[in-house]
């Protein structure tokens, strides 16, 4: 069931082809459970999978994928591993093709999950040759291997967590290629950021136990899983990124768990913070204070959104800056974006908290992320998808390799005029 479920999350976000990829378990009694070979990977069943005993010999009403050699020798050689995950994501093939490996040191969050990447040379799929180079960079302790021309292979301790490394390096990768486009030049995080983003810790906020839950909460709790589900399937961050945070009133809001699987939220997984204190028993987003100040000092912002959309990130990790003026909607919906340095956000919550209005509703802070502010939950959705989908669309124009025309001052001073923006 972990296998279909995790081959339908990795195809149907394009991250491999219908005969393309393969996932494996390896149990506690070392029986191995893989993706069949020559099979639809659009339509697995859990009937489809098939087993590899410890001698070798397999169960099945299909053949296992040609490339279990490979799984098998895994398992062998790292006893830590228990679930293999390998596919072809485009962003990833383009990497493997020009024999690259991307980088992960753009943003703080990909190098404590990741930890090192290791490259295997070119071999036939299936082959013995394949199966030794893979081993050999496994043995050495690293767990994600680029494959020349040909994907990427991750192994950890469930499938869950390989799925995360894997989706984690494919979305360095999409970064990387996006911030390519727009600049010769791309910051990476050095150690004196890796030194500070070790000190954002989880919020020191006491408990409470809540009492009864409101309707109204009941409602708001299962809006914002539906809008986090939304943003996830919309590629506007990974299953283990992103907060989303709305208020209650004035003293008390809601928010997104610490690690949690954002593929899987429910409305019982979202914490309350109230009154300065967490729900007992839950750890919020490490970027609770910050929402807690934004909230204190906005009464008029009533959702605030951090996420780490891959082109507007494109310039969190370039010198340019993202020009709003590009069309009305852009204009209208996140103003003049402003770029702040990394750290901002949880080093100095109460200072960046005032620089968050709702005449400044959305920023970029360098090598980390993206906030969007809104006087509602739709709101700063909106301006979330509004910033990733305008930055896609000035990548386009690059790519195209013709000049981009901004509004000039006269129709930016009539949307101002129409839309009563002053």
């Amino acid at each position: 069931e972990q296998i279909v479920i995790i081959m339908n999350r990795l195809y149907t976000y394009g991250m491999t082809t219908t005969s393309g990829g393969n996932l494996s378990i390896c149990d506690e009694d070392g029986v191995i459970w893989i993706t069949p070979g020559g099979t639809d990977k659009g339509n697995l069943k859990v009937e489809d999978i098939v087993k590899i005993m410890p001698d070798g010999t397999c169960e099945g009403k299909y053949r296992p994928s040609m490339e279990y050699p490979f799984h098998t020798a895994i398992y062998k050689t790292r006893h830590d591993v228990k679930a293999v995950l390998h596919a072809h994501s485009p962003s990833l093939v383009a990497f493997g093709i020009t024999h690259k490996i991307p980088d992960i040191n753009l943003i703080p969050q990909a190098k404590p999950l990741i930890n090192q990447v290791g490259y295997v040379p070119y071999n036939v799929p299936g082959s013995e040759e394949l199966s030794r180079d893979i081993c050999g960079v496994f043995e050495m302790g690293i767990d994600t291997v680029m494959l020349e021309n040909h994907g990427a292979v991750v192994g950890a301790k469930n499938l869950f967590s390989a799925f995360m490394k894997f989706e984690m390096l494919d979305y360095c990768a999409k970064m990387e290629i996006n911030a390519k486009t727009i600049s010769n030049k791309i910051t990476q995080i050095n150690e004196k950021h890796m030194a500070l983003y070790r000190l954002k810790a989880c919020s020191l906020m006491s408990d409470f136990i809540p009492e009864s839950v409101p309707e109204s909460e009941q409602q708001i709790r299962k809006e914002m899983c539906d809008f986090i589900k939304r943003a996830y399937d919309g590629g506007l961050f990974t299953s283990c990124q992103g907060t989303f945070a709305c208020r209650l009133n004035n003293d008390s809001f809601l928010i997104t768990p610490y690690k949690l699987d954002r593929k899987y939220l429910e409305p019982d997984d979202l914490i309350k913070v109230e009154d300065g204190k967490k729900e007992r028993g839950k750890t919020p987003s490490r970027s609770a204070d910050l929402h807690l100040n934004i909230y204190k000092n906005s009464p008029e912002i009533n959702s605030v959104i951090i996420a780490q959309p891959p082109h507007i990130m494109a310039f969190a990790v370039t010198e340019p800056e993202f020009d709003s003026e590009i069309m009305p909607e852009t204009y209208v919906m996140l103003r003049n974006i402003k770029k702040y340095p990394f750290g901002s956000s949880f080093m100095q919550p109460e200072l960046m908290s005032q620089e968050l209005t709702l005449t400044n509703p959305t920023c970029i802070v360098e090598n980390d992320c993206v906030i969007s502010c809104g006087k509602s939950l739709l709101n700063a959705y909106d301006r979330l998808e509004v910033m990733e989908y305008s930055a896609k669309s000035v990548i386009g124009a690059i790519q195209m390799r013709e000049k981009i025309f901004k509004m000039n001052s006269e129709e930016i001073d009539k949307v101002k005029e129409v839309f009563k923006l002053d």
